[in-house]
């Protein structure tokens, strides 16, 4: 074991004998920043929700984009970026021996066309109003999603269909406001659950349907707050709580609240797993110190990998897909193998390295916005022995004479990206959701920082004014524009939104969407693990549950034997 001093937040960090197992197989050295560091400067370039009005520079359209108007960057529409009509080769120069790597990739970035959205294009159907996407038919406002029909507001997606409002959604159908639930059906408002139907306000529960305000439940039905009752009963409770009554929705949301912390948690979120330490951790193997991961084998430091599997992985940050041997990524996915120190290449890629927005491509050394290439560094293509002996000379240079940037930060090879290459302040990126700080100790850290914009937008009504119960909402509704109750905000009601509600029974939302996704986030552990006694019998934990919280954290083998 070695222990080392990170470069930003100065706190030790240890390197195992594991770690150095893998650094080796990937010809790699070992990182000079802490995990937490490494994470929070991969998100940094991570703009999945702030969305914003521009102009192709290519075909002068008006579009929407995750780049700002007043981005250095030059941005295409997502049809022209995907065209035939530019050259990315083009945009290529030579390496300059004298100057630093990372100062000239930099410059490649900002030269060359960068898509609107990151998303795949040539899969979408009747939606333009989505990031981090692929296989996507009639959906709004989605995030980080793969194969969804018809969702809004929500992000962390795989496979549903008819739904709204949740995060961390899988296989399923007609649900609302979820968090981390899969193979769901009318399932709305839940927690931690797996293939339910028609079940509300639940939590931690599994192949149960017809269940309300319940926790730790498996294969139940008709269930009330953990009590049974028959099935008259139980429709007759459910009919008396109003559920399409705003008002009464959040009276009976408090209580629920209430219940799921009277009532066990186990210490981390997880389910199908063998030798896996981390939160909300499904079908993986091996894999240490991971959060919100699907079919992660021999991983480390992984995080938001929504879609397996991924195996022999590190400090890899969205998606998989059949992901291997990928090293301090993100974005990276679909047969992806052998990348390092790259941000969103895919699909089909391989042996990539130091390479940002690079699609089907191989063989590449800091490349940017290039499509189906073979043996580029910076844009310019090389034999293939050429291409070998710059890549191993440009290595080199990066050791001997690395970048450091304005914190006095040095980035030789084996680092990625530097904090300054992110295009997004650090409050419209997935950094904030997940490693929220604030603007003052943001700044402090040579980090942007994006000012709020007012909107154009002018509210023509008050959230007291909107009807209590979506059986008295008019179709007029759609044309109004609401003041936030938490932001003040304006936001609307869409068409197929309102259709929804109206399906489910269920009341029209205060919040405007970024909101409730707040709302969302605040509910979910963080990506940090502490070290406190089970509740039951005293064990140490490592555990997302801080110190100081109010639920009832049990060990495995506790939780097991009184729940399970």
């Amino acid at each position: 074991m070695e222990t080392k001093v990170c470069q930003n937040c100065k706190s030790e960090f240890h390197i195992l004998p594991e770690d150095f197992k893998f650094y080796e197989k990937m010809n790699v050295p070992p990182p000079t920043f802490c995990p937490e560091c490494r994470l929070q400067r991969r998100l940094l370039i991570y703009n999945e929700r702030s969305l914003y009005k521009g102009i192709c520079a290519l075909c002068k359209k008006e579009i929407i984009s995750c780049y700002p108007a007043d981005t250095p960057l030059k941005v295409y529409c997502t049809p022209c970026w995907w065209s035939d009509g530019w050259d990315d080769l083009e945009y290529g120069k030579e390496y300059d021996p004298s100057r630093p790597f990372f100062d000239q990739l930099h410059e490649l970035i900002l030269k060359t066309p960068h898509a609107a959205l990151q998303v795949d294009y040539p899969s979408l159907i009747n939606s333009d109003y989505i990031n981090a996407a692929g296989h996507i038919k009639n959906c709004y406002l989605i995030y980080t999603a793969d194969f969804c029909e018809n969702v809004m507001y929500s992000s962390l997606l795989v496979r549903n269909k008819d739904s709204a409002d949740s995060i961390l959604l899988r296989d399923s159908e007609r649900c609302y406001g979820n968090i981390n639930c899969t193979k769901c059906y009318g399932t709305h408002f839940s927690e931690d659950s797996d293939n339910c139907v028609d079940v509300m306000f639940s939590k931690n529960c599994s192949g149960c349907s017809n269940c309300f305000g319940c926790i730790n439940l498996k294969g139940k039905k008709y269930h009330i707050f953990n009590e049974p009752y028959s099935k008259e009963e139980y429709v007759k409770k459910i009919t008396e709580f109003r559920l399409d009554s705003f008002a009464a929705l959040e009276q009976i949301r408090e209580k629920v609240f209430s219940f799921w912390k009277s009532q066990p948690h186990k210490f981390m979120h997880e389910r199908h797993s063998v030798n896996v330490s981390g939160d909300y951790v499904i079908n993986s193997k091996s894999a240490k110190n991971v959060y919100l991961v699907r079919g992660v084998e021999d991983g480390k430091f992984c995080q938001v990998i929504t879609f397996g599997p991924a195996k022999d992985v590190y400090d890899y940050t969205v998606w998989g897909n059949n992901a291997e041997l990928i090293y301090e990524c993100l974005g990276v996915g679909e047969n992806a193998r052998n990348v390092k120190f790259s941000f969103n290449c895919w699909p089909n890629s391989y042996d990539v390295e130091y390479s940002w927005w690079c699609v089907s491509s191989s063989n590449i050394f800091g490349c940017a916005n290039v499509k189906r290439k073979q043996y580029c560094i910076l844009n310019t293509q090389y034999p293939k022995e050429e291409y070998e002996a710059l890549k191993a000379r440009i290595v080199e240079d990066m050791n001997a004479r690395p970048y450091v940037d304005k914190k006095g930060r040095s980035f030789a090879y084996g680092e990625f990206f530097p904090y300054d290459f992110s295009p997004f302040g650090y409050n419209e990126t997935m950094a904030a959701d997940f490693l929220p700080i604030s603007r003052e100790e943001a700044e402090a850290k040579g980090f942007f920082w994006r000012e709020d914009r007012p909107s154009a937008y002018v509210p023509t009504m008050a959230v007291a004014n909107l009807p209590d119960s979506i059986n008295d909402t008019q179709d007029t509704i759609v044309d109004e524009i609401i003041e936030c109750s938490a932001c003040k905000k304006p936001y609307r009601v869409i068409d197929r939104e309102l259709s929804l509600l109206r399906q489910l029974n269920l009341p029209l939302p205060r919040t405007c969407l970024n909101c409730r996704h707040k709302e969302r986030i605040s509910r979910m552990n963080p990506p940090r693990l502490w070290s406190r006694a089970c509740a039951k019998c005293g064990t140490t934990i490592e555990t997302s549950y801080a110190p100081g919280r109010q639920e009832i954290i049990y060990c495995r083998e506790c939780y097991q034997r009184e729940v399970i």
